[in-house]
């Protein structure tokens, strides 16, 4: 199958699956435990929180990074940890975030704190005025997103993070498209939400870095195995695969980006000379992430006749729920186009030859639709 949905997942690094497997068998030692094997698998944890780290950048030494179960268990805390310790009950954040943010900040609202998702423009970018109107001195938090995870646009969170800050408010970045993909500006950020298994690494695990005297409330009880903030056996198979993943991304940058900047020119093409438009910002994104439409097609339908080609219409948490996409309709699409949508993600092992392939595959079934319906 030619695998198109780099967004959902990524495939797991071969180097990945290497370093783990130690781990798996014979370094079974909980991390926590005092003797040998836990000592071991301790150290093995410490130089994968490390690698992550200076994934993220020179400016990840002004803070922390944790280890947690994924993004959403990282974004839940970072948001509901913040607010906890704050006297703002605040919170700003933007419409297209994903639903780990959004819906939180929807929890929250019915805790009595206060709420403001804005709005976006048709290209998914936010307006810098809104954003100066919604935070002001009762505002705690402000959340962002770096990369869409639906139409790969890219939020100016720099901007975004120097206006909480004016204000006195943290800002945190859903960065679980960006890490490996983009730079990540840490330097504007207080808390930061990465994940594994969108870089080559393994599922169920991802992290919060936190800057160095930004207060966070534990989000889990019980033993503080990381750091006193946040419990639960840490799985060393996961972290050292998690380390792994982030140094080759790191490593890999570079090669990646121009790998998939190509593919994605080599992909665009048939699809623009049969009528199909880019949904979201044209210059402000990441073009491994293609987010498609042709009005009149069936993208579900188009996703269950082309076997060959694993892609999706959004994001996978959504997937199966019959709902348009809320990214699509944010940027004011009609249910109608968000339904017409595709997303088609490309990654390190995309091939040329399986992008010619799934264009052909895609563009001929959706032929089949506007000809039936015509």
């Amino acid at each position: 199958m030619i695998y198109l949905d780099y967004q959902a997942t990524t495939p797991l690094a071969p180097e990945v699956a290497a370093a783990m497997r130690p781990w798996l068998e014979t370094g079974f030692g909980n991390p926590h435990s005092s003797h040998r094997l836990g000592r071991e698998a301790a150290a093995a944890v410490e130089v994968a929180r490390e690698r992550v780290t200076e994934a993220l950048g020179p400016a990840a030494e002004e803070g922390r990074f944790f280890f947690t179960s994924g993004a959403t268990e990282a974004l839940n805390w970072a948001i509901k940890g913040t607010l906890a310790r704050s006297s703002r009950k605040k919170i700003v954040t933007l419409a297209t975030e994903h639903a780990a943010v959004l819906d939180t900040v929807e929890w929250l609202a019915g805790q009595g704190f206060e709420t403001s998702v804005l709005p976006v423009q048709p290209d998914g970018l936010v307006r810098i005025a809104d954003v100066e109107a919604a935070v002001d001195g009762r505002t705690g938090l402000v959340a962002a997103m770096l990369v869409n995870n639906e139409i790969g646009v890219i939020q100016p969170v720099e901007r975004i993070a120097g206006i909480a800050r004016a204000a006195g408010a943290l800002f945190l970045c859903d960065a679980v498209q960006a890490l490996g993909r983009v730079q990540v500006p840490l330097g504007a950020c207080d808390l930061v939400a990465v994940s594994a298994h969108k870089v080559h690494g393994p599922k169920g695990i991802g992290g919060l870095w936190i800057r160095d005297g930004v207060e966070v409330d534990p989000l889990l009880h019980g033993g503080g195995q990381e750091g006193g903030l946040r419990s639960g056996t840490l799985s060393p198979a996961l972290c050292v695969g998690f380390g792994t993943a982030a140094k080759l991304a790191a490593d890999r940058a570079d090669a990646d980006f121009a790998h998939v900047n190509a593919l994605s020119s080599r992909l665009r093409a048939p699809f623009r000379d049969s009528g199909w438009h880019v949904n979201g910002s044209r210059s402000a994104r990441w073009w491994g992430n293609l987010n498609l439409r042709a009005d009149g097609v069936d993208s579900a339908r188009l996703i269950s006749e082309v076997r060959e080609v694993a892609f999706s219409s959004g994001s996978a948490c959504a997937s199966g729920s019959g709902r348009p996409s809320h990214v699509l309709k944010a940027i004011g699409l009609t249910d109608a186009q968000a339904r017409s949508s595709i997303r088609l993600g490309l990654g390190r092992y995309t091939t040329a030859d399986e992008v010619d392939r799934a264009a052909e595959l895609i563009l001929a079934a959706a032929a089949r639709q506007l000809s039936f319906a015509a």
